[in-house]
């Protein structure tokens, strides 16, 4: 059987498979936020997310307190701070490069809390994709503010707390660990939206929401959350991490290029160069170890 990568071909096009739905979602949420206010979105979202999944799938064996706190951090914190964001103060497709650095911050708790050593590498890569950060950072617009640059920045610190908080879990059913975890993000969700949005603009956004919108909501919570992350979590069952996690570096190759395409968002130069430094940084994070075992003539 043929294994380019390591990984025969049909696993390889899941991979990538995923890697374009959660790419593709930046455009698919900027659509929906045409009509239906952001953390509103974010709360059906994990609604669906979580309904009718907690009835047929069981809970996970994992203190109710760690399953709230991931709920909490990846609903309200990463997907309610990234949806407001981009309800008009920063693109989709930077959105979807800057919320990567989920990756480093991720790093950077576990040195903080778990005691953990960061490498040589792990730094070049911090920096390099930093840099790639204070490009967008130097070309703030009518399009992408410094307040949208810092929502998502902030969403993905919270994005990296659930990662460790994740991470606790050990090996678990992802797919049932989503939907319950969804089903504790709905209510600070909707607690959120109540209290910025408000009654009256959380009713008319639902009643206002026409065939798209509800797609789009669909979209995200069984496309993204339940296939996306079960998927994830099935190839990673079967394969080493340093075989899957690279195909993970084409989510912003997709938000970015689904962005032009569909919503004609311009690829300016300094956007490219930015986009460069990033994945350049993700890059080296997650491939380097790899390549060092393959020229020490170790397995990996």
């Amino acid at each position: 059987m043929t294994r380019p990568f390591g990984l025969p071909v049909r696993h390889l096009v899941l991979a990538v498979f995923v890697a374009a739905i959660w790419g593709s979602n930046f455009i698919v949420v900027k659509t929906a936020l045409d009509v239906m206010p952001p953390v509103l979105m974010a709360t059906l979202r994990f609604l669906v997310a979580a309904v009718p999944a907690v009835l047929v799938l069981p809970r996970p064996a994992v203190p109710t307190r760690e399953i709230a706190a991931y709920g909490l951090l990846i609903g309200t914190g990463q997907f309610g701070l990234m949806y407001i964001a981009m309800n008009g103060y920063i693109s989709p497709g930077l959105a979807s490069l800057v919320i990567q650095m989920q990756v480093f911050f991720t790093v950077g708790l576990a040195v903080w809390l778990l005691g953990e050593k960061p490498r040589t590498y792990q730094m070049a890569a911090l920096l390099t994709s930093f840099a790639g950060i204070a490009v967008i950072a130097m070309h703030t617009d009518r399009y992408t503010s410094a307040a949208g640059l810092a929502l998502v920045l902030v969403a993905a610190m919270s994005c990296a707390g659930g990662n460790l908080v994740a991470r606790r879990a050990g090996r678990v059913n992802m797919l049932s660990y989503m939907a319950w975890s969804s089903l504790y993000a709905v209510p600070p969700l909707l607690l959120l939206s109540l209290v910025v949005e408000g009654p009256a603009q959380v009713w008319g956004g639902i009643m206002a929401a026409n065939a798209g919108a509800w797609a789009a909501v669909l979209w995200q919570s069984i496309a993204n959350t339940l296939f996306g992350y079960g998927a994830w979590a099935w190839l990673l069952a079967r394969y080493p991490v340093a075989t899957i996690a690279p195909t993970a570096l084409l989510v912003p190759v997709f938000g970015l290029g689904g962005a032009a395409v569909w919503l004609g968002e311009r690829l300016h130069a300094w956007k490219m160069m930015a986009a460069a430094l990033v994945i350049l940084g993700l890059g080296i994070n997650v491939l380097w170890p790899r390549t060092r075992s393959l020229l020490a003539g170790r397995p990996h």
